[in-house]
């Protein structure tokens, strides 16, 4: 294990990594974005925290304890208790399971669902994209909480469909960024050659357009997490989203925790203060994606700046060679 780990490390340290998206996405991550940094640490600590939710918590999310009624952080209960003497800690730590399973699940169906509609719209153009694009500015001329408070109204509040609501919503709206990056692409002279020799229009999608615009994709993703979160937060916060007895950070805002805000402060501070910081952590760590991916944010250098930026070096050792040379001609 140590030697597989230092291995590990060297390949990082000489930037090997850089070879894969993904390994340069990490190396560029630690090395030119610290907020960035914090940001996926933070969504590994909610992603740890939610997975192992079950032996971190103290105690059962609704476990009463009658006698420990608005108790202050203490020993035994290091967040305190709510009005039924349920240990703050535990149910902070279960709803960040319930935040890991919106944002993660909300952004992997709109992720999918974008990428579907974009692909689509973007490389078949005419007609299709006329069709798709105008349903598409329909859809975002409603209010995102409109839509939202309507559909939980009929379907009923519950986790999944929280998700599939807060997935679809954000999937449809975030297609246009997936087709401008198609549109993009679908022009270069190896997509031409594709076509020419007969391939298939979905081998063309999937082997050919389909990776080059992964980088937006990811964009996405993370982008849509974060948005989901405080999305479901919300609408829990309203009595739409997540039903008690499960804890849901913008539930506990919401009942007890804004009834006895004065009397209990504590009630409202830690849920709020958990949603604040993995909200932060989750656009913290997607902003940084974007700047990393995004060539117009970065002098157009985007994934391969470090190619570009070692061409610059060799050319300027170049430079700095020939000026040498030459001066020893002279001076010759």
């Amino acid at each position: 294990m140590a030697g597989r780990f230092k291995r590990i490390w060297k390949r990082f340290r000489e930037g090997q990594w850089r070879k894969s998206l993904l390994g340069d996405l990490v190396v560029r991550l630690v090395k030119e974005k610290p907020l960035g940094l914090i940001g996926a640490i933070i969504v590994l600590v909610l992603l740890f925290v939610g997975v192992f939710a079950d032996f971190l918590a103290p105690f059962g999310f609704n476990k009463i304890h009658l006698r420990d009624t608005f108790d202050p952080p203490t020993i035994k209960y290091l967040l305190g208790t709510d009005n039924m003497g349920r240990d703050l800690l535990s149910r902070i730590v279960y709803g960040a399971r319930i935040s890991m399973y919106v944002g993660l699940g909300a952004s992997v169906i709109a992720s999918f669902l974008a990428t579907v509609i974009g692909l689509v719209s973007g490389y078949f153009g005419g007609k299709i994209d006329l069709v798709v694009q105008r349903f598409v500015d329909a859809w975002m001329s409603f209010p995102p909480m409109f839509i939202i408070l309507a559909v939980m109204a009929i379907l009923g509040p519950g986790l999944i469909q929280v998700i599939v609501v807060l997935g679809v919503l954000y999937g449809i709206g975030s297609s246009r960024i997936v087709r401008s990056a198609v549109i993009g692409v679908k022009e270069n002279a190896y997509v031409e050659a594709a076509r020419s020799v007969g391939i298939r229009k979905i081998w063309i999608l999937v082997r050919h357009i389909l990776p080059n615009v992964t980088a937006p994709i990811i964009v996405l993703f993370t982008l849509v997490m974060g948005a989901s979160i405080i999305a479901e937060a919300s609408i829990s916060f309203l009595g739409f989203g997540i039903p008690p007895p499960t804890p849901s950070w913008g539930g506990m805002l919401s009942g007890s925790g804004r009834q006895f805000m004065l009397t209990a402060p504590w009630m409202a501070l830690w849920p709020g203060l958990a949603l604040a910081i993995v909200v932060f952590g989750v656009n913290m760590l997607g902003d940084a994606v974007r700047d990393i991916l995004d060539p117009r944010l970065r002098g157009s250098s985007g994934r391969y700046g470090g190619v570009v930026q070692e061409d610059e070096r060799k050319k300027k050792r170049f430079r700095s060679l020939r000026f040498a040379l030459n001066g020893n001609d002279k001076n010759n």
